[in-house]
This record gives C-alpha cells, structure tokens and sequence, in this order.
C-alpha cells in the first residue's frame, strides 16, 4: 500500500513557474513507476508526465513537452514536476500516481488503469 500526497499546486500567471511535489509512504519507492496526471473542469483527466522507477525513462504529453519536468528522489521517497512557461490552458487538479512495476512502462505510462494508487489532487491556476 502507497499513500501519495502532492504539495505545491497554487496561483501563477502566465508564463511563470511552479515545482509540484508527490510525497510517497512506504519503504519501496523505488520499485514504482510514477506519474503524474491532471483534470481541467468539465473535461477528463489527462496525462502528463511519468517516470520509470530509477528514474533513467522519462515521459510527457506532447502539450507539456519543452516546459515540463518530471524527476525523482528515491532515498525521499519523492516525484517532482517542475512546471515552466505554464499557460492559462495548463489550469487543473494536478494528481501523482503510481504503480509497482518491475519493468519496461513504455507502453502504459499514459493510462489510468496502469496506476494503482492515486494522491487526492493540487490545484494549479494560470492566469492570464
């Protein structure tokens, strides 16, 4: 069992930057595949960024790619989005996930179903 609580979300305008943080509980952080999630209103939740479990393989939606950066510190137990030249269309409730597994993500690190456990969301704002 994983808990994840995201910190970091808040108020920028456009252009500026922000640092998301997933704190994870438990003492195997680094047998999970990390990801990170977000949900604008009234549309579904979407991928963002994921992370293998060393760190090595990095992933991004093509929408964020360039500005976005996701990384990892495994003796913290901690995933971080570092999020730059954000604009208003980045607003969302930004989730951390993550999934115990072993081997190669590449081909489900942008599903929902490939986590199995989710934090409870931050809010990240972009004004124009």
């Amino acid at each position: 069992q994983v808990q994840l609580v995201e910190s970091g979300g808040g108020l920028v305008q456009a252009g500026g930057s922000l640092r998301l943080s997933c704190a994870a509980s438990g003492r195997t952080f680094s047998s999970y595949a990390m990801g990170w999630f977000r949900q604008a209103p009234g549309k579904e939740r979407e991928f963002v960024a994921a992370i293998s479990r060393s760190g090595s393989n990095t992933y991004y939606a093509d929408s964020v790619k360039g500005r976005f950066t996701i990384s990892r510190e495994n003796a913290n137990n901690t995933v971080y989005l570092q999020m730059n030249s954000l604009k208003p269309e980045d607003t969302a409730v930004y989730y951390c996930a993550a999934k115990r597994f072993l081997g190669y993500i590449g081909p489900y690190h942008y599903t929902e179903s490939f986590y199995d456990y989710w934090g409870q969301g931050t809010q990240v704002t972009v004004s124009s």
